[in-house]
């Protein structure tokens, strides 16, 4: 099912609801939820700045069930590409030519990453790419671009948590749609 969020309304009377209206609702709700989860009983098990790119991700891809699994399939093999470029740079970090082969891993992996594309699985390209600039940012904050988080076998590494906050979002996107479903028809009833 298409989602369609323009601001056609649904008129009762005085009173109208429209796409728009209820999708704002659903989407204001449940960031509470997720900010709420994120900062409270599930702290450091998600990032919510990651599930929130791929909850967007989701919708700027259609909102339907295949924008999902594209979302999560795309963005979790976005993830593994900059994982493996960053133990590269790892690798040659305080090397002379750093900058260079720096530069050189991150380009080759990036037209790796726009070619998977032949790939109907990895034809997102959006969505890798968002994975893969979210892995960076995670490992540029606070310095976690080193083999022990990138080769470490815990929830630090980003294989574990940046895929698990892109599946989060792009679950809390569909999620959001079904509910700003739910207000429509529940105003309508009435």
């Amino acid at each position: 099912m298409k989602a369609n969020y323009h601001n056609r309304g649904e008129t009762f009377g005085d009173v109208s609801m429209n796409n728009l209206t209820a999708l704002s609702l659903s989407i204001g709700i449940l960031s509470g939820v997720a900010t709420f989860l994120c900062v409270g009983p599930t702290a450091g098990l998600f990032l919510i700045w990651a599930a929130t790119i791929a909850w967007a991700a989701y919708f700027a891809l259609g909102a339907t069930d295949a924008a999902l699994k594209s979302v999560i399939i795309c963005g979790a093999f976005g993830v593994l590409m900059a994982s493996v470029t960053a133990i590269l740079i790892a690798s040659v970090a305080g090397s002379a030519a750093f900058s260079i082969l720096a530069s050189l891993a991150v380009a080759i992996s990036v037209i790796v990453l726009c070619l998977a594309a032949h790939f109907p699985e990895l034809a997102a390209i959006p969505a890798s790419v968002l994975g893969y600039s979210a892995t960076f940012a995670y490992l540029l904050e606070g310095g976690k671009l080193n083999h022990d988080v990138l080769l470490g076998v815990s929830w630090s590494n980003p294989l574990l948590i940046v895929t698990a906050s892109i599946a989060i979002g792009a679950y809390f996107g569909k999620g959001s749609v079904l509910f700003s479903n739910k207000i429509l028809e529940s105003f309508n009833k009435k």
